[in-house]
């Protein structure tokens, strides 16, 4: 495991990190324990979206420390993944992650790209990212809006908060393009983002599906899921709520407990037939 890049920019009573296991044991993360973000049930979902029979290359756009890239490799076995981050620090936490014993059996199907996931043309191809390489893209943008109370450490806004208005707008302009045809992106945000997300799928993106995310069944959406194909021209769809509590405590779903074990997909709906 490195030191030295975190060392070098956060002090020292900020190191603290926690080693967090996921899917009952399958996979585990070391997470930042004061600063930063610290992947939950977002990133659990995200990967949901990817089918138990997948094949092929993912890409996990602002990967973090490597929470949904690695749910992935955990549940789909025939998959390879791309953990792609910015942020000096988070990668190494993302490093760290990946040299742990207990993910020694992701090890031949991971890789960790530092790179920024904004950059275009030229840049962005010598800084990994390839054309048309990948079959499956995740990511997790920031998703606050700018003018919201901002968290009291700059890692963490980094992480939640958008810099400019379009983040979504660059952030699916990469997962376009490195995309192979007919490949699949999935993206979670606020409910309020999806202006901004469809905006961005204009001419590259179709077939759209968007699952609310519920707290309880009454209570309004606090996020979207939402997956498209590149290059589709088949229609939007509005899906079923996933709902995250049942009951009057805090206790998870059956389904949401299934999907943050890895125990079960949240595949796209198949095309309905006709009558």
């Amino acid at each position: 495991m490195t030191e030295n890049v975190i060392s070098g920019e956060l002090k020292k009573d900020a190191l603290d990190y926690t080693i967090d296991v996921f899917h009952r044991g399958r996979f585990q993360l070391v997470q930042p324990k004061k600063i930063g973000h610290r992947s939950g049930m977002d990133a659990m979902i995200l990967a949901a979206t990817i089918p138990d029979d997948a094949s092929g290359k993912l890409a996990d756009l602002g990967a973090g420390a490597g929470a949904a890239g690695l749910a992935v490799a955990s549940r789909v076995e025939n998959i390879t993944v791309t953990l792609v981050e910015q942020s000096p620090v988070m990668l190494d936490f993302a490093h760290r992650s990946l040299a742990l014993e207990a993910n020694a059996a992701y090890h031949n199907r991971i890789e960790i790209l530092g790179a920024d996931v904004t950059l275009t043309g030229t840049a962005r191809r010598t800084a990994g990212l390839a054309d048309r390489s990948c079959n499956w893209v995740i990511l997790n943008p920031p998703y606050n809006d700018a003018s919201d109370r901002r968290p009291p450490d700059e890692l963490r806004a980094q992480a939640r908060a958008m810099s400019d208005s379009d983040v979504f707008e660059k952030w699916l302009r990469t997962a376009c393009a490195i995309l192979a045809p007919d490949g699949q992106v999935s993206v979670i945000a606020r409910p309020g983002s999806i202006g901004l997300i469809l905006d961005a799928f204009e001419g590259r993106f179709g077939a759209t599906e968007i699952t609310p995310v519920h707290p309880r069944p009454d209570d309004e959406a606090l996020r979207i899921l939402v997956t498209a194909i590149k290059h589709s021209r088949a229609a939007l769809k509005i899906c079923p709520p996933l709902v995250i509590h049942e009951g009057a405590g805090h206790q998870f779903s059956e389904r949401m407990i299934a999907l943050s074990n890895g125990l079960s997909e949240l595949p796209r709906r198949p095309a309905r037939k006709s009558k």
